[in-house]
C-alpha cells in the first residue's frame, strides 16, 4: 500500500510541471476570447477593440498563443513528466521525451498506413457512405488525431504520459552506463537517445493493435461517470478533497481534465477530449452559446468552498479563539483566508484545522461534494486553469458573461455557503473544544512566515528543515508541488515529529513509509530550490 502511495505521489508531483504552464495560457485565451467577442464590443461600445484595430489583433494573438498550448498538451506532458520523474540528468530526459514522442507517433502513422488507415478513410463522410451511422462515424473518427502534423491514433495526454514515463525510465537506467572503449562515445547521457530510439520503435509498432480497444474502454468509463449523474459529481468533489490530504489528487484530476474520462465532445468541427480541454476549446469558439456544464463538472464546484466557505471557516476560528490570542492569530487567518479567496490555494486554512479537528475536514469534504453537484444541476460552467479563486472566476466567469457561464449562481450561493461554513465550524469548535489556533491547549505556534524569518533567518530555516528530515544524507530526493515539499528519505524514523515541524511553521506533515510531505503553502517550491542549491542536490 505504501509503495502504491509513493508511486502515485511521485506521478502527481510530475504532473505539476506541465500543468503549471496552463494558467498563463488559459488567461491569454480567456482575455483574448472575451474581448474579441463582437457582442461584448457592441454592447459596451468598445470601438477600440473592434475588428481590424491594433488591440483586436493583439487580443487575437493572445488567444492564438493560448490555444497553441492546449493543442499541444500531449507533447508538453511528455516533456514535463520526463523531467519530473527523472532522478538525474533531467535535461537529457526532456530531449529523450521529445525524441520518443516523435518516433512514437511516426511509427504509429506508418503502421496505420500499412493497415490501409488514412485520414480520408476515417472521415465522417467516407464512413457514412460505407454504411455507418452518424454516431458510429463520429466515434471512429474520434479514435484518430493529428500530433504535430502526424496522422496518428488518438492517444492524447495518455500518449504524452507514456512517452514521458518511458523517457524518464531510460534516463534513470542508462545515464550512467559505461560502454567499452571502442563505444565510449555513446556512454552516459549520449546512450539515452540511442536507447530511446530502440525502445520507442516497437512501442509505436504494437500500439495500433491494442490501443483502439483501450481507448474505447476509457471512453466507456467516461460515459459511465457521466451516467452516474449528480451523485457521481458529488463523489468526485468529495473524493478529491479527501485525496488532497495525501497529495494524491494531482495524480487523479488530470485524467478527467485532459483525457476521455472527462468526456469527448465535438467543438468547432474537431473532437476534443477531457473536461478542461473542452472548456478551452469552447472558449476559443465564438459560436458557442453556453459552455458545457458537463465538461466543467470536475472544476466549477470548487468556487463556493474556496472563495466563500473556507474564508468563513477562518472567521469562525478567529471568533472562537481566546481573547488574549486573537491579535496573534489574526494575521495568520486573514492571510490564509485571502489566499483561498484570491487564488483558490486552500492548504493554509485546511491544514490549520485538519490535524486538530479531522471531523471538520470531513464536513468540509461533504460540503465541497455538494457544491460540485449543485453547480452541475444549475448548469454553471466556469472553467479554471489552476484553482478556483477570484482570479479564475474573473477570467472565466465574469469576463465571459452570464449567458455563457451562468456564473450568477456562484454569487448567489456563495454567501449561503459562507454562512453554513461559519456556523457549522463555530458550533463544532465550541461543542467539541477543538484546539484550533488561538484556543486554550492549541499546539500551533502562531508565527507568521515573516516572524520566523526575522527571528531565525531564512538560511537557518532551510538548515532546520534539512536537519528535521534526518540530515542531508537521509534525503534521497526532494521536490515540491504547489504547496508541499515532497521528500523521499532513506530512514523515515530520523524525520522529526509533528511538533518540531510546527515550530518550523509547517502547516502539516503527511507520512507514508519513506515518502514525506511537508505543507508549506506557496513557499514550498522556493524552499525546494534553495535547499537544492544550498546542498548541491
Amino acid at each position: 500500500m505504501k509503495s502504491i502511495f509513493s508511486v502515485l505521489q511521485k506521478i502527481g508531483r510530475a504532473f505539476m510541471l506541465p500543468i503549471a504552464i496552463l494558467p498563463m495560457a488559459g488567461i491569454l485565451l480567456g482575455v483574448g476570447g472575451a474581448f474579441t467577442n463582437p457582442t461584448l464590443i457592441q454592447t459596451y461600445q468598445l470601438n477600440f477593440l473592434a475588428e481590424g484595430t491594433i488591440m483586436n489583433k493583439i487580443l487575437i494573438l493572445c488567444s492564438t498563443v493560448g490555444s497553441l498550448v492546449f493543442a499541444n498538451l500531449p507533447l508538453l506532458f511528455a516533456v514535463g513528466i520526463a523531467i519530473g520523474l527523472a532522478n538525474i540528468n533531467k535535461e537529457t530526459a526532456a530531449l529523450s521525451a521529445v525524441l520518443g514522442f516523435l518516433i512514437f507517433h511516426t511509427v504509429i502513422n506508418l503502421i496505420l498506413k500499412f493497415m490501409g488507415i488514412t485520414p480520408d478513410v476515417v472521415s465522417v463522410d467516407y464512413l457514412m457512405q460505407a454504411g455507418k451511422s452518424v454516431a458510429e462515424a463520429q466515434g471512429i473518427k474520434a479514435s484518430y488525431a493529428s500530433e504535430l502534423g502526424i496522422f496518428t491514433l488518438q492517444t492524447g495526454v495518455f500518449g504524452g504520459i507514456i512517452c514521458g514515463m518511458v523517457s524518464a525510465y531510460v534516463t534513470n537506467k542508462f545515464s550512467n552506463v559505461a560502454l567499452p572503449d571502442y563505444l565510449a562515445f555513446f556512454s552516459g547521457n549520449r546512450l539515452v537517445p540511442v536507447i530511446t530510439i530502440l525502445i520507442f520503435i516497437p512501442i509505436g509498432a504494437i500500439f495500433p493493435f491494442f490501443w483502439p480497444a483501450v481507448f474505447r474502454t476509457i471512453v466507456k468509463a467516461g460515459e459511465a461517470f457521466s451516467a452516474m449523474g449528480y451523485p457521481g459529481t458529488f463523489l468526485y468533489g468529495f473524493s478529491m478533497r479527501l485525496l488532497n490530504v495525501f497529495g494524491l489528487h494531482h495524480a487523479i484530476y488530470p485524467l478527467f481534465w485532459y483525457t476521455p474520462l472527462g468526456g469527448v465532445m465535438e467543438v468547432g468541427g474537431k473532437m476534443v477530449e477531457g473536461g478542461q480541454n473542452i472548456f478551452f476549446a469552447q472558449l476559443a469558439d465564438t459560436t458557442v452559446k453556453h459552455f458545457s456544464a458537463n465538461a466543467t463538472k470536475t472544476m466549477t464546484g470548487g468556487f463556493l468552498p474556496m472563495m466563500f466557505g473556507l474564508p468563513a471557516a477562518a472567521l469562525a476560528m478567529y471568533r472562537t479563539a481566546d481573547f488574549k490570542n486573537k491579535k496573534i492569530i489574526k494575521g495568520i487567518l486573514v492571510s490564509a483566508a485571502l489566499t483561498s479567496f484570491l487564488t483558490g490555494i486552500t492548504e493554509p486554512i485546511e491544514f490549520t484545522f485538519l490535524f486538530v479537528a479531522p471531523p471538520l475536514y470531513l464536513i468540509h469534504a461533504i460540503l465541497e461534494g455538494l457544491s460540485y453537484m449543485l453547480m452541475q444541476m444549475l448548469d454553471v460552467a466556469v472553467g479554471i486553469t489552476f484553482s478556483r479563486g477570484l482570479i479564475d472566476f474573473t477570467f472565466f466567469g465574469l469576463l465571459q458573461g452570464m449567458s455563457k457561464t451562468s456564473y450568477q449562481w456562484i454569487l448567489i450561493l456563495g454567501p449561503i455557503y459562507a454562512v453554513v461554513y461559519y456556523y457549522v465550524f463555530k458550533f463544532m469548535i465550541i461543542k467539541f473544544n477543538y484546539a484550533t489556533p488561538g484556543r486554550e491547549g492549541a499546539e500551533n505556534k502562531l508565527y507568521t512566515k515573516k516572524d520566523y524569518q526575522e527571528k531565525a533567518g531564512e538560511d537557518k530555516l532551510l538548515t532546520d528543515i534539512v536537519e528535521s528530515l534526518g540530515g542531508i544524507d537521509n534525503i534521497q530526493n526532494i521536490d515540491a508541488c504547489i504547496t508541499r515539499l515532497r521528500v523521499s528519505v532513506k530512514d523515515e524514523t530520523k524525520v522529526s515529529d509533528d511538533n518540531r515541524w510546527k515550530e518550523l511553521n509547517a502547516k502539516g506533515v503527511i507520512r507514508s513509509g519513506k515518502g514525506i510531505q511537508v505543507i508549506y503553502g506557496t513557499q514550498a517550491e522556493i524552499y525546494k530550490n534553495k535547499i537544492r542549491k544550498k546542498y548541491n542536490i
